[in-house]
């Protein structure tokens, strides 16, 4: 054993150094250019940070002690439309399944980012923003009147403090670990910004206001397994991460106002009229759109209930992580049934004014949504709420469970991508809750690429893009160098990168995962599966990348390394072709050198004189202890051409290398 263990070793030995003298002779090939391909980089085995838990197994989906907290909410709120106020009242009841116990609770008061000493505006640059209130000086942010502990029909004043966008309430015993409970009533105030971050806002209509209600009442702040409690000030960039729950909402608005909100309405009796309900009726059964309240009828008194000066509008939504209202007496309201797999009941909706409609445009929101929604409920996850309704506003796009807003002048394709995005974040993050103040880009990235497959679908391609996208192009744009990695959280992306890195980049990354490397079949079923595991829950960016790879079958952390953690470039060139002994029909032998930091795997179009054209794919694998790589292609006459990636699908951004000729 001991002579063949020394025989053994001393073979291996020789192997190697003949190996490296290979490799050192190809590497001193004067035609060999300069690389910065570093496989240990992009191969390294330490991807992950940790291993899987009682928590969060391995395999990506929640562990066997997963647990996540519960926010139930009663909420009121009426609205004044002369002063734009909202008063409001809230009572919280918070589950509280932990392991630990909790002696305060903390929440959001996102309303204060429009108060002139706020964070957020206090780093918005001279140029502008997006993020916050453009400017405007009001009375803006919460005027929290109390705060008080709920004990049946008993309720007691709780120390609470207030600190820019959230507020700190302090409890006089604890709550009990793994199931406690603990209800809380908040009255509360504010005045509805004009323009509020592109969320929330008021749009000024020949027929009168319409309000766009959003990040309204104080909002219980996420407690999870991997930050504790989630208290990231909201200053603009991000958006939300929150507890599930059931809500019960009551809308008091004037009477000549027509209300919407997340969830189903209980008292359709009270506010509307009879004909209006009739109408209701009949669109529940329709896969056509019927008009509910045409723009004729908008200022037809009789279009609303008589006699009242408010009218009280009640809501509820279960299983959902907050809710939004609109409000308006100028809304053109239509709608149509939506046909989900399990045959569930459901609606699409929209409201809006008489200038949308105007072109036509908005006469077709409520098919792009039902489109949408069916495609996507058939696709992945089925819609999980009765209605789905999109309001016509001063916010360009913007979305919350079963109700979002988009840009009243929005029309034709525009009105189809922001109505297939917007309704599109029912997965990404309504029904997958991940954490978008820390991870913008698993709800905007993920959502923008499930649109470029409901677009694809949509009435036969109807919107389809013309050709197909260049990512040799994109590739350059998406890989900068002066560009931050995907995984950097959306306060710190420069605000013109926000589009590129949260949408675009992610986006175009799945859709290289799912063509390129995995295939649509693997790759559909790892995603669907994806987000069974995390519906309702609340998954890290470790959680997919895991789930991707155990139901994929596929180790990728050469690509979440690349194109997510990190900023890396792919350039591959073809540097020469040989031949076995001098002799074409023996066998070319095609040399290929990856230049740059990021790995991928290898799509070649090999043309020959004799007239042949081939396609060859390479597996990443080439580039896993090597930065060139030859390879016998079984030729039988000379290569006329060699070209790399000839359908422009990986990112390879140095086109200038990509084909060899004879």
């Amino acid at each position: 054993m001991r002579y063949n263990l020394i025989a053994g070793l001393s073979l291996a030995l020789m192997a190697a150094a003949g190996t490296n003298q290979a490799q050192q002779l190809q590497q001193a090939d004067p035609n060999a250019p300069v690389s910065k391909y570093d496989y240990h980089d992009a191969f390294g085995p330490l991807f992950y940070n940790k291993n899987g838990n009682e928590f969060r197994a391995a395999s990506g989906e929640p562990g066997g002690h997963y647990w996540q907290n519960r926010a139930d909410y009663q909420l009121s709120a009426r609205l004044n439309d002369q002063t734009n106020e909202i008063t409001g009242t809230e009572v919280l009841t918070y589950t509280n399944n932990s392991p630990q116990k909790l002696s305060f609770l903390w929440m959001h008061l996102d309303q204060n980012l429009f108060r002139q000493d706020s964070r957020g505006s206090a780093i918005v640059p001279l140029a502008g923003s997006r993020n916050g209130g453009r400017g405007q000086v009001f009375d803006a942010g919460f005027k929290i009147k109390s705060v008080k502990l709920v004990n049946g029909t008993a309720t007691t004043d709780l120390k609470f403090v207030i600190n820019d966008t959230r507020m700190q309430v302090i409890l006089p015993k604890e709550v009990a670990a793994a199931g406690g409970q603990v209800k809380l009533k908040v009255e509360f105030s504010f005045v509805e910004p004009d323009y509020g971050s592109d969320r929330t806002g008021i749009l000024q209509t020949k027929n009168g206001k319409i309000f766009t209600i959003a990040q309204w009442y104080p909002r219980v702040a996420v407690y999870d397994d991997v930050l504790g409690w989630n208290t990231v000030p909201y200053t603009g960039p991000g958006e939300f991460y929150l507890e599930y729950g059931d809500f019960d909402l009551s809308i008091t608005a004037p009477a000549n106002h027509i209300v919407f909100a997340s969830g189903e309405l209980q008292n359709p009796q009270e506010v509307y009229t009879a004909e209006q309900q009739k109408r209701w009726a009949q669109a529940a059964q329709s896969d056509k759109t019927v008009m509910i309240r045409t723009a004729s009828e908008v200022t037809n008194p009789a279009s609303r209930p008589a006699g009242k000066q408010e009218l009280t509008w009640r809501f509820k939504i279960k299983n959902a992580r907050d809710v939004s209202w609109a409000s308006s007496a100028s809304f053109v309201v239509d709608a149509a049934k939506m046909n989900l797999p399990s045959g569930k009941k459901a609606m699409s909706v929209s409201a809006y004014p008489v200038e949308s409609d105007g072109n036509g445009a908005w006469g077709r929101s409520t098919e792009y949504t039902k489109k949408s929604i069916e495609y996507n409920s058939t696709k992945w996850f089925e819609f999980p709420y009765p209605v789905a309704t999109t309001v016509a506003g001063v916010v360009g796009g913007m979305e919350y469970p079963g109700i979002v807003f988009c840009g009243a002048r929005s029309k034709g394709r525009s009105l189809w991508d922001v109505n297939d995005h917007e309704f599109g974040h029912t997965w990404f993050p309504m029904i997958v809750g991940s954490n978008e103040r820390l991870f913008g880009w698993m709800d905007e990235g993920f959502n923008t690429f499930i649109n470029t497959l409901s677009t694809d679908n949509f009435n036969n391609g109807e919107y389809k893009p013309s050709r197909a996208v260049d990512m040799h192009r994109m590739g350059a744009y998406f890989t900068r160098p002066e560009l931050e990695p995907v995984m950097t959280t959306p306060a710190g992306l420069k605000e013109r990168n926000n589009g590129l890195l949260l949408y675009s980049k992610p986006s175009a990354g799945l859709v290289m995962l799912r063509e390129q490397i995995l295939g649509p079949e693997r790759f559909d079923y790892a995603f669907r599966t994806y987000i069974e595991r995390w519906a309702f829950k609340h998954p890290t960016p470790d959680d997919f990348f895991r789930t991707m790879e155990n139901v994929g079958g596929e180790s990728l952390q050469w690509f979440w390394r690349g194109w997510f953690q990190n900023n890396w470039r792919l350039d591959v060139g073809v540097r020469d072709v040989k031949y076995v002994d001098n002799d074409a029909s023996k066998g070319a032998l095609i040399t290929l050198d990856n230049l740059e930091k990021m790995a991928m795997p290898a799509i070649l179009e090999i043309k020959t004189k004799d007239g042949k054209t081939e396609r060859v794919k390479l597996p990443v694998e080439i580039w896993e202890r090597n930065n060139t790589w030859t390879f016998r292609y079984p030729s039988t006459s000379e290569v006329e051409s060699v070209t790399y990636d000839p359908d422009k699908v990986l990112p390879d951004w140095n086109e200038a290398n990509n084909v060899w000729k004879k």
